[in-house]
Parts: structure tokens; sequence; C-alpha cells
């Protein structure tokens, strides 16, 4: 695989001077967690390896590359599987927006953001394991399942149609993401399926110098929550997805220690308010994981906002949620604009929440279209009533516009109530000649 990665970027070049051929472009999520990243790797592997000679897969980290070192357990396991980052080709380094010929598979998500919805006619496929929120297509075929990791059903996949192509170096990466997808296979942390136990069980049967299941899932906690030295933008980038709507944008973050001390960084109501302002946020809910005895997780949430009406619209959506009942408890902060909750349950990851935070938002967009089109009804309605008014007043001054009545009508006995008198030529002659003599007696 390691030599397949090393090609990419050379296949991406000779794609840009001629893309007579289809480039396909498997492309994880904006989290670009160790799921997104492995799902994407081994699956453009895949690709790559069944296509004919006219296509090329390329797999594409969704995230700017100065942004992966964030990601300290997908550097861990590539780094244990003999991979080098220097491989990767990540989303700032190429636009997908002008390539020719373009094919985009989605790894871990089903839907492409609001900035990249002008691609959506270059998606051929679809593998996830979130809530399905994409219409389904004759032209896009999807592979949807409820399982506790997208490496799941990609192993599926290849040992289905090339099972040839599972060697050790992409069977590690492979089972080490559905491993730590599913908290070590423990069924008390609610994320492992059967179908997730199958294929680690294949894995491992097939694989049998793996690195003990334990061990590895240890070692990727371990680099996973080290949030030593980091920033709290730092801390919210490592592990972060964006729900919008309206005219709202939330970023919803998994944070890897307890909120207790999350809240006790100084300063952290202030560097919440620059993150949002420097990255076009209108709020941050913060969700918290540890481990009680490196099994059973406790959960917390944060939600900041410095308007207070969106802080509490989105606390509200969160504490009304019956699919599932996150069972939130209030805990103390020390910012106003921050609200804490302890969740009860602990259940529901961020993939649960997700879906409740986009609903909210597009509840809240459709009663402003809806307010909107209220608002264009009345402003109808009153240019129609002006119009008629103005209609109406026409009506009456053309309808007043006859003749002023003479004055001398008024006067009882008006001389030409009987019409005009009758006068003969001889009087009309005698009375301008009469008329004249008189202009002649006065002379100049």
């Amino acid at each position: 695989m390691d030599t397949y990665l090393r090609s990419c970027r050379d296949v991406l070049k000779a794609h840009m001077k001629n893309s007579s051929g289809q480039l396909n472009v498997v492309l994880g999520n904006e989290a670009c967690d160790l799921d997104s990243m492995v799902s994407a790797l081994t699956f453009a592997y895949f690709l790559s390896k069944t296509f004919d000679s006219r296509k090329a897969a390329v797999p594409v980290l969704n995230i700017p590359r100065a942004e992966f070192p964030l990601r300290s357990d997908c550097a861990f396991l590539l780094r244990e599987s003999g991979l080098s980052q220097d491989y990767l080709l990540f989303r700032d380094e190429l636009d997908l927006h002008s390539l020719q010929n373009l094919a985009i598979t989605l790894v871990d998500h089903n839907i492409l953001p609001e900035a990249d919805r002008t691609l959506e006619d270059a998606v051929v496929e679809v593998i996830d394991h979130h809530r399905l929120e994409r219409t389904p297509s004759p032209f896009c075929p999807i592979t949807a399942e409820t399982v506790g990791s997208c490496a799941t059903l990609v192993t599926e996949r290849i040992v289905q149609k090339a099972p040839e192509l599972l060697d050790q170096q992409v069977a590690q990466l492979l089972y080490g993401t559905i491993i730590t997808d599913c908290v070590n296979m423990a069924p008390e942390a609610g994320k492992v399926t059967p179908k997730d136990s199958q294929y680690v069980i294949l894995l491992e049967s097939r694989f049998p110098k793996l690195p003990p299941r334990s061990i590895l899932f240890q070692s990727l906690q371990n680099a996973k929550f080290d949030v030593s030295g980091l920033t709290t933008e730092q801390m919210l980038l490592k592990d972060m997805k964006t729900v919008s709507g309206g005219d709202l944008r939330l970023a919803v973050s998994v944070i890897y220690m307890t909120l207790e001390d999350f809240l006790q960084r100084k300063s952290l109501q202030q560097e919440l308010c620059e993150f949002c302002h420097k990255h076009n946020y209108n709020l941050v809910v913060a969700m918290t994981i540890s481990f009680i005895d490196n099994k059973e997780p406790f959960r917390q949430i944060a939600v900041y906002s410095s308007n207070t009406r969106n802080r509490d619209e989105v606390i509200k959506a969160l504490e009304k949620a019956r699919n599932p009942h996150l069972n939130l408890s209030p805990m103390s902060s020390p910012y106003t604009d921050v609200k804490a909750y302890v969740q009860g349950n602990t259940l529901a990851s961020r993939k649960k929440v997700l879906p409740i935070v986009s609903d909210f938002l597009k509840e809240k967009e459709r009663k402003m279209e809806h307010l909107e089109e209220l608002e264009l009804e009345d402003e109808a309605t009153q240019e129609q009533g002006d119009s008629q008014q103005c209609c109406e007043d026409n009506m009456m001054e053309e309808d007043s516009g006859v003749p002023p009545t003479p004055m001398n009508s008024l006067v009882e006995g008006c001389p030409l109530d009987n019409g005009l008198p009758k006068i003969n030529a001889d009087v009309l002659v005698e009375k301008v000649s009469k008329i004249i003599s008189e202009e002649d007696d006065d002379g100049p």
C-alpha cells in the first residue's frame, strides 16, 4: 500500500495535465478522525486495484495538512503500520472544484457540506455508518449501515470483492480503526455490532501477527487523548464537525478530557469567542469524553455562544431530545456564556447528537422561511390595499370631473332659462354700427 500512496500525487498531477480519464477522489469527512482517514485510504486503494485502466483513484483527507498533527492517533497508526504521512493528500493541496472528469466517493459521511454543494453531481458512491441524509439515486449507490465503524463496511467490501488486497499493512489499518471505534469491542460502550465483531475476528484469524487487541487499543487511546500542549483552538479542531442551517453555523467538537478540566482553562470564554470569530461560527458544542476504568465512557456537554438566544435555543433542543434522550443534568460553569451539563446517556456519542442539532437547525430554518413568506404576504396585501384605495380615489376624481354649475344658474329666473333671444340680421347690423360710431366719437 505504501507504493500506491507514494504514487497518488503523481496520479493527480497527470490528471491535471490530461483529464481524458476519470479521477475518483475518495473523500472522508471534515473531522478526519481515524475512521475517516483509514476508510479513505483503504477504499481508494481497493478502487485503484479494481478499476480499469481508464480510471484512477486517490484518497483525500478533508482537512488542511497543517491540522494533521492534531490527529495524534491517526499519525500513530500510520507510523505503526509503516506508512509515512508525507504520502498523504490533503484538502488544501488540490482544488476539487476545478478538476475535470471528476468522480467522488464519500466515506464516513453521506452528504457534502454547504461549501461543496456544487460538487454534488460528481458523487458516484457513498459508504457510511451515520444516519442517512442523502436522497437515494440510481446514479449513486449507497452502502449505509449503523455499524460501529465505517472501516467495518470497507473491510467487508474488500473481503467480498478483492480479498487478495488484504495484507498485514492494510489489515492493521482496518483492525486498529474498528477496535478504536468500538471501544475495544466492549458491549457496555454501546458501539459494537455483530458485523464489527465478525470482521475483527476475521482479521485476527487471517493475520495472527496483528498486535494484541487490548495493547493496540490502549496505545491508540493514549495517543488520541494526549492533548498536552494543545491550545483551546487546537483542541476544538482536533476532532470537530460543522453543522449549519439558516443563519447559524455550529462547531461540534469532541474534547478528550473531563469538562471540569476543560472549564478550568485560563480565559476559556475569551478563547471560545476568538475561535468563533476566526472560523465564522455562531456557537460551539463541546462534547467531552473520558473513560471509567478504560471501558465505560463518561460524557459531558458544554454549549457556548455570546448570543443568549442562540445558546438557549440549542440547549432547549438538546434537553428536549428524545431520539436519543440525552438525560442532561446542569453543572456549574464559571462563565456566563458557557452552559455545562453532565450527559447521563453515555451511549449517545456525537454520531447520535449531530442529528439532533441538524434537525433543530432545519426546523429553525423552516420557521424563518415561513415568517418570510408571511411578511411577503402582508406586504402584498398592503400593496393591494394601497392600489385599491388609489383606484377608488381616481374614480372619485373622474366622477366629479364635470363642468361646474354656472353661478347664474343658481339665480331664480335666469335670462337663459328660455334659451337665447332671437336676433335678426337688421338688428345685428344696427347694433354693430352703433358701437363703431361710439368708438369714432371717443377718438384718440
